[in-house]
């Protein structure tokens, strides 16, 4: 009981903040150059960046363009593309990042690599070698539903009486598997529509995760082997049994 008072205390505090994912965000944006080049566009990789963006799903556009009005209007609507280079002797590799607007890493490629000698090749190659883990995100757009920020109340006890026993209704359980999906903190839960059905964030208590399905905030945790999704509805302490598959 004490875990669970302490953990909706947590969430009180941390529910003011809004999370996001990559699949949160419809837009990134693409430099003229990136610093490790000399040169605007050198060797097409900006232009290729925004390229393989576009493939991948995003609606992307260099960040001297002109921009929708709602990108316009605010920048933070978009991510920001970047590609780093490792120095190595007989290797390029080549990173991609994609930053929120505080400067925030949403996603990480792996180390994209050639050994082609001609350099325009070879950088080619790793670029394109990097976004390989960004297809395999699977990325889908999907915008972050509206949620109520209030912080759910404090429980409070007293010191010298037993703490009371709540017991949870069974909801009915979420149709059918739940595939979870890394984000900043922890997991988004989609099923094979794809929908965004749960967002899941880490804590330090092993196998709980603070939850939130867009209506109702609680905790996700392991119970038996099995995943459950505990919130509060009109007053009611609800729980659903999850099938996850990580």
């Amino acid at each position: 009981m004490k875990l669970y008072v302490l953990l909706f205390l947590l969430f009180g505090c941390f529910s003011g903040h809004s999370q996001t994912s990559l699949n949160n965000y419809k837009y990134v944006l693409v430099p003229e150059s990136f610093n490790f080049l000399k040169e605007k566009d050198q060797y097409g990789l900006n232009t290729l960046t925004k390229s393989f963006l576009e493939q991948t799903g995003f609606t992307a556009y260099f960040d001297n363009s002109e921009l929708p009005t709602e990108l316009a209007n605010n920048k933070c609507n978009a991510l920001s593309a970047e590609v780093v280079e490792k120095k190595s002797m007989f290797t390029t590799k080549l990173t991609l990042l994609l930053k929120d607007c505080k400067g925030n890493v949403v996603f990480k490629s792996k180390e994209g690599k050639s050994r082609e000698k001609d350099f325009a090749l070879s950088y080619t190659l790793a670029l394109r070698d990097a976004f390989t883990s960004l297809k395999e995100a699977k990325y889908v757009y999907q915008p972050v539903p509206a949620t109520n920020d209030q912080p759910l109340a404090p429980t409070t006890t007293s010191n010298s009486a037993p703490a009371e026993k709540i017991t949870a209704a069974v909801a009915p359980p979420t149709a059918g598997t739940l595939y979870a999906q890394p984000i900043a903190n922890g997991y988004q839960l989609i099923d094979t529509t794809p929908k965004m059905i749960l967002r899941m964030f880490k804590i330090s208590v092993a196998d709980y995760f603070i939850a939130d399905n867009g209506s109702s905030n609680g905790l996700v945790f392991k119970r038996d082997d099995s995943w459950v999704f505990e919130y509060y509805k009109d007053g009611k302490l609800m729980a659903e049994k999850l099938l996850i598959k990580f």
